[in-house]
């Protein structure tokens, strides 16, 4: 098996060779090791991409909005996801965005789990119906095979998930009362330890 380190090595270099900067490079190779450590097709997206990448024109988005059309030719999902990454505290405060005509969306989705931790919500995302959860770049939630190439994704939308408890605060109360009775445990332990801290420094 190809460690995840090797991984993030060479699909970094493979990047710059397709004419990226070193710096989206970099971001690509992380987001490579991570999409394979979270058992998604991230290397065989990419590889796939780059077979296509020479011979085709690709939109190389900005800034992006609410609402984000590429009539002519689609979105590169990577220079999508690297300036997603660097607008994100802007964007979560739209909501919800959309896009429309997205080359290889897949390989914009490790953009978003890191999104994700760098906000501190969840991010739902869906691409022409597949679903994603994404959980502070810890976990994705999908139905997805792991075998999975999406050449391009005709609408792309995400959603930014306020946090909330999944308790009442009754619930809350009862097991915080609850947790109360290890306190009195606590102070005789610190009690004990404390009569016997004393003892050994008057010896």
């Amino acid at each position: 098996m190809i460690s995840f380190s090797e991984i993030d090595t060479t699909t970094k270099r493979a990047c710059k060779a397709m004419g990226f900067s070193w710096g989206i490079a970099e971001e690509v190779g992380k987001n490579m090791r991570n999409m394979e450590l979270f058992g998604l097709p991230g290397v065989k997206n990419l590889n796939e991409y780059f077979k296509m990448y020479p011979n085709k024109q690709y939109q190389k988005i900005s800034l992006i909005t609410q609402n984000n059309i590429s009539n002519k030719i689609p979105y590169c999902p990577i220079i999508l996801g690297v300036n997603f990454l660097d607008q994100i505290k802007v964007l979560e405060e739209s909501k919800k965005i959309n896009f429309k005509n997205i080359a290889f969306p897949m390989l914009f989705l490790p953009f978003v789990s890191r999104g994700s931790e760098i906000i501190g919500k969840r991010i739902f995302l869906e691409i022409d119906g597949i679903k994603f959860i994404f959980n502070f770049n810890q976990t994705i939630y999908s139905n997805i095979s792991d075998q999975l190439i999406i050449t391009n994704a005709e609408n792309l939308s995400l959603s930014f998930i306020e946090n909330n408890n999944s308790f009442s605060d009754q619930e809350w109360r009862e097991i915080y009362k609850l947790s109360e009775k290890t306190f009195v445990e606590e102070k005789d332990s610190l009690k004990a330890h404390s009569a016997g801290a004393g003892l050994t420094d008057n010896d």
